[in-house]
């Protein structure tokens, strides 16, 4: 009984992890845009959406590799990020409108986006060809898929890759300096304007594939981003706003407390038990496990 409940257990760390990779990737595109401009996109989730269904078309095609896979369903996701900030931040922006004005902005945007992926690919959910989702190995008594390997690698990788990109580059400079301050960042020759646009691609990039990997995991249906949404908006509050280890973290905790539940309790119970976990947490420090009070705070 001991041995079977160490692997019961081990098989759920398995799943927490790659469950808390995912929400960590939707997190991170929150928290790079908050940190940059100080809102918050109400689109994001569905520009997750999107990249479950720019990979799930790929591979349609025929196309049954993996890494192609989530890199188109980065471009594509990337590209509406671009057209985001274009049509509903940049002119905003320019006109000097409050923060609730982008807010309402992106929600619209999000609704529109909804209701076009409901005219494409219609309401049913889809799923990827068995063929891409490979087999399974056994590892002390647990089951890890090759769908848990793609999402662990593309998950720890891409979140290597924004820390190094954020403190080890030129343009991760730029891009905090940005945040810290536009106008002391533009007096220093930062070009912001070009610095949000490629923050907003990026964002949305790591939106694109967390979606594809989630589509990858269960099902493509264009109302997958809302859950998925509201789930990554939490973890940058638990993390702390426009903190990106706290985002980090944050999806990490969130993906242990609903396998944790599940386990213990039932499926029905995890989304309940989650965000009483977060109530809890919010409690005892409201500014999130990284934040600080006054994170927007030199913004112009």
């Amino acid at each position: 009984m001991g041995a079977r409940a160490t692997t019961v257990w081990f098989q759920q760390l398995i799943n927490g992890v790659s469950l808390g990779a995912t929400y960590s990737l939707v997190a991170l595109g929150y928290t790079l845009v908050f940190g940059t401009l100080g809102i918050i996109n109400m689109a994001h989730g569905d520009i997750f959406m999107f990249g479950a269904f720019f990979g799930l078309v790929l591979v349609e095609t025929g196309l049954l590799s993996a890494p192609a896979m989530l890199v188109a369903a980065a471009g594509g996701a990337a590209i509406m990020g671009l057209l985001l900030e274009y049509i509903a931040l940049r002119p905003l922006r320019r006109r000097q409108a409050g923060h609730l004005t982008p807010l309402i902005s992106t929600i619209g945007v999000g609704i529109f986006l909804r209701s076009l992926a409901l005219q494409l690919f219609g309401p049913d959910s889809k799923s990827f060809p068995m063929a891409l989702r490979g087999g399974s190995y056994r590892l002390g008594g647990a089951v890890v898929t090759q769908v848990d390997i793609v999402i662990l690698t593309a998950g720890l990788l891409l979140m290597l890759g924004l820390w190094l990109l954020l403190s080890r580059t030129k343009l991760g400079k730029a891009m905090r300096a940005t945040a810290e301050n536009q106008a002391t960042a533009a007096l220093l020759g930062v070009n912001t304007e070009a610095i949000i646009a490629v923050t907003v691609m990026l964002a949305a990039a790591l939106g694109g594939v967390a979606g594809a990997l989630v589509g990858l995991s269960f099902a493509v249906s264009p109302t997958m981003g809302l859950p998925y949404g509201l789930k990554g908006l939490s973890i940058i509050v638990l993390g702390g706003m426009g903190n990106v280890p706290g985002a980090m973290l944050g999806g990490l905790i969130l993906g242990f407390a609903e396998v944790i539940t599940v386990q213990l309790l039932s499926s029905s119970w995890r989304d309940m038990a989650a965000f009483t976990l977060l109530f809890l947490l919010l409690v005892v420090k409201p500014d999130g496990l990284f934040g600080r009070a006054q994170q927007a705070g030199g913004r112009a």
